[in-house]
């Protein structure tokens, strides 16, 4: 018999894994129901084709009850799961008040929410939204909490690492990591999940929440700021590095903002970034939203 996180693990795209959660929270007792197996595998019958545990609702069909009501639920969800990252939480205690369906989600902010036990949670939300989830997350629980929070996005339908692999991936890892202060691992790509060594001796897998919390708004306002073409020229030339030639090249570059656009970047320092942190700046870009600068 299938438990609800069986269910969960066996999502092979983001759009089954939003699914799942939304069917789990509307039918919490669905998968404590199934009680009768499906026949072997044959030429003229056998079990759902997706679990391959239980019987197909009727002769001709492919899926189980369960299955064929999150597959039909999958077909809708496809746009939101692009958009869509994976919060998997191995806490001291769970953040209650921002899970329920009211206080830190009275705006609808969650995607899908799956509680597994004391101490482990899986949260779907909108990229956007990451922030001011982790800023919530401060506000009502501060210095209280300590743990994991593995931040990842999901996956797309026909990709050879599916949402099932990924998300055990992120599991596993809960075995290899202390309950120490609050830190985030943030994965950009699902695949890096499968070798978060290489991530980790680069410097671009761990952070403290406050340190993540401050990069995200950090970003935030160097979008605002420079337009796209400008973001870009900006990461050609942080690539130069120490070259010689960056000098005479960045002074142009200069020339061409905003004077609240070269404040910004020498209040920051940018230039001096090492490649890593860069890099990952450049990849929480998709994670805040266009606020255009007053």
């Amino acid at each position: 018999m299938l438990s609800g996180f069986d269910w969960l693990r066996r999502s092979k795209s983001g759009a089954e894994l939003l699914a799942t959660m939304a069917y789990l929270s509307t039918n919490p007792e669905a998968p404590l129901a199934h009680t009768e197996m499906g026949p072997p595998r044959s030429a003229t019958a056998g079990p759902c084709l997706r679990c391959w545990i239980y019987p197909r609702i009727e002769d001709g069909e492919p899926y189980c009850k369960a299955c064929g009501d999150i597959h039909n639920r999958a077909r809708g969800l496809s746009t939101t799961s692009r958009n869509a990252v994976v919060l998997w939480g191995f806490f001291n205690q769970l953040p209650t008040e921002i899970l329920d369906g009211g206080g830190g989600n009275r705006k609808g902010r969650l995607l899908g929410c799956y509680i597994h036990d004391a101490n482990h949670f899986l949260v779907a939300i909108n990229r956007w939204q990451v922030r001011s989830w982790l800023q919530d997350l401060t506000l009502y629980h501060g210095f209280d909490l300590r743990g994991i929070l593995q931040i990842f996005p999901t996956t797309g339908p026909g990709i050879r690492t599916g949402m099932d692999d990924v998300l055990c991936r992120a599991i596993h890892q809960d075995l290899y990591m202390p309950m120490g202060q609050l830190q985030v691992r943030f994965f950009s790509a699902p695949y890096q999940l499968l070798k978060p060594r290489l991530r980790a001796q680069r410097g671009m897998l761990i952070f403290d929440l406050a340190d993540f919390l401050n990069l995200l708004q950090m970003v935030e306002i160097f979008r605002a700021l420079l337009r796209p073409e400008e973001q870009q020229e900006f990461k050609e030339l942080a690539s130069l590095g120490a070259k010689q030639e960056s000098q005479f090249y960045w002074g142009r570059y200069l020339g061409r903002l905003e004077q609240r656009s070269r404040d910004m970047l020498t209040a920051w320092n940018m230039r001096q970034w090492p490649e890593y942190r860069i890099k990952v700046f450049y990849e929480l870009l998709d994670y805040v939203p266009f606020i255009p600068a007053d």
